[in-house]
């Protein structure tokens, strides 16, 4: 899909323009004056929850979410809903008033947006914010010997996709529904607080694709704890049930060629670790000193916060067992 748009502007440049298609950031972002950018992006999925104004926040939470992995203030939004004719009103009004909700927690209003009838549900947002053009986080900055700290637990798409078939339990549905409405603000924060050199949200990619983006755009390996890693309840249980959705596969597919597993994880392990997830949290890579820093500032602050792995030499990821 993106060669051709490429192939379209192959030759030309535009001044202000400093993250744009050639990149595996998360937003683009577009120079206005010396001391300010603006940050755009664009998300928007079907319902993977039962209850519409939990799929309203959710949908807008991972459309924000962008915005804080590069580092960015959130100014407004645009609504994007596809809702189907025959839906009750009720329940549209419903996601739309989810979306707005979560964008009042993140301090900005929804300002508008469009509206199409589509035969299945689709919801998010265009999210807008502005950032100082020499304060951008990127994919790209991770250094040897850098911590990973991760903010949200794993396994949010094996659990939705149990909740489809119904084999995920009630607290499951719970927690995972919360994880994901849950803003990255905080965390975003309070990576920028701590010098953070590297950071990226861990959503359809999963865990292993994202962590790629990072390695891969830093020139740098990656080594994770397998068991150092946070799950949502029943993850785990659904994941050696191989409860996975069709995305998981694809990411094993496209990213497995550049991961090493330690031999006594079972193939169901692996096969987490390439989960898609929805409104998942910030990886992200500090220096030794700082990241022990920002998990002491996170304790306090109750914000969640749990160190992964680390940055290493070479051009591979490894998931070892600790």
């Amino acid at each position: 899909m993106l060669r051709p748009i490429q192939e379209i502007y192959a030759g030309e440049t535009y001044e202000g323009l400093l993250v744009g298609l050639d990149t595996a950031d998360d937003a683009a972002i577009y120079q206005l004056t010396e001391d300010l950018a603006i940050v755009i992006t664009l998300d928007f999925f079907t319902p993977i929850v039962d209850d519409p104004f939990h799929y309203g926040a959710i949908a807008a939470a991972n459309s924000l979410s962008d915005l804080y992995a590069m580092g960015a203030r959130p100014l407004l939004a645009l609504n994007v809903a596809a809702l189907p004719k025959k839906l009750p009103t009720e329940i549209g009004a419903a996601i739309l008033r989810g979306g707005a909700m979560k964008a009042r927690e993140a301090g900005i209003p929804i300002a508008g947006g469009h509206t199409i009838q589509d035969e299945e549900p689709k919801y998010g947002l265009v999210a807008v914010g502005v950032v100082h053009p020499q304060h951008i986080v990127h994919t790209q900055g991770a250094k040897p010997g850098d911590v990973l700290l991760l903010s949200k637990p794993l396994g949010a798409g094996v659990v939705t996709t149990g909740l489809m078939r119904d084999k995920a339990s009630a607290e499951a549905i719970a927690a995972v529904t919360e994880g994901m409405e849950r803003l990255n603000r905080a965390a975003s924060e309070l990576a920028l607080a701590h010098h953070v050199h590297a950071m990226t949200d861990v959503t359809g990619f999963g865990l292993l694709g994202h962590a790629w983006e990072i390695a891969a755009q830093s020139g740098v390996g990656l080594e994770i704890d397998f068991h150092a890693l946070p799950w949502y309840p029943d993850a785990q249980r659904l994941g050696e049930d191989w409860t996975y959705p069709g995305g998981a596969f694809d990411n094993k597919l496209f990213y497995g060629p550049h991961v090493d597993f330690d031999p006594s994880l079972a193939e169901w392990e692996q096969m987490l670790c390439f989960g898609p997830e929805t409104s998942g949290g910030l990886l992200m890579a500090l220096a030794p000193e700082d990241a022990a820093q920002a998990l002491a500032a996170a304790q306090r602050a109750g914000i969640p916060l749990w160190p992964i792995g680390r940055v290493t030499q070479g051009e591979r990821i490894r998931v070892v067992v600790s």
